[in-house]
């Protein structure tokens, strides 16, 4: 029985190019737009090069149509304006925008957990030499482990090394990845 396909609430955001947020390590993790008076921020990987490409390649002013997932809250405080994760980037100055990532899916055997920086367990590498990415929760959520044969969907790009792919996963098995995914 095929799997049913699961809501993300994904909203689309349009306003003016304001400018690019830098990481401490001068890395691009976002932008800032004014959306009808009002300030969104959205973000996404610091190692994400082609959201990073597409962002950079932006211009103060320009119209532009962003879709994303609003942000978990921070653990740091409040924010001052409304914060999403960047999905994609819909149109700039009113022309589609070419996608950074393609849907798509990855298949295999579990072959070793991943980890985040700060050492918790963020996705699993497949004996097929792909990456699947999870964030900790949705890894916690699924109870992924070394053997475990599982197909992710989500968005697909090639990893930085040249061979596999990483998949930022919004279902594996069939099931979100986390408990506020479906």
């Amino acid at each position: 029985m095929p799997a049913k396909p699961h809501d993300i609430d994904v909203w689309s955001v349009e306003g003016q190019f304001q400018h690019l947020i830098y990481s401490p390590k001068g890395t691009i993790e976002g932008v800032m737009i004014d959306s009808e008076g009002a300030p969104a921020q959205f973000v996404c990987d610091a190692h994400d090069s082609a959201a990073s490409a597409s962002l950079a390649a932006l211009k103060p002013g320009q119209a532009v149509v962003l879709e994303g997932t609003v942000a978990e809250p921070s653990p740091k405080g409040e924010s001052e304006h409304e914060v999403y994760q960047l999905e994609r980037v819909v149109s700039v100055d009113g022309k589609p925008a070419a996608p950074h990532h393609h849907p798509g899916h990855v298949a295999g055997t579990v072959a070793r957990l991943n980890y985040a920086k700060h050492g918790e367990p963020n996705g699993v590498v497949l004996d097929t030499g792909d990456f699947i990415h999870t964030k900790p929760d949705g890894l916690k959520h699924l109870g992924l482990k070394v053997g475990d044969k599982v197909k992710a969907e989500g968005d697909v790009r090639p990893l930085a090394t040249g061979g596999g792919q990483v998949v930022q996963a919004r279902t594996v098995n069939g099931k979100p990845v986390g408990p506020g995914h479906g």
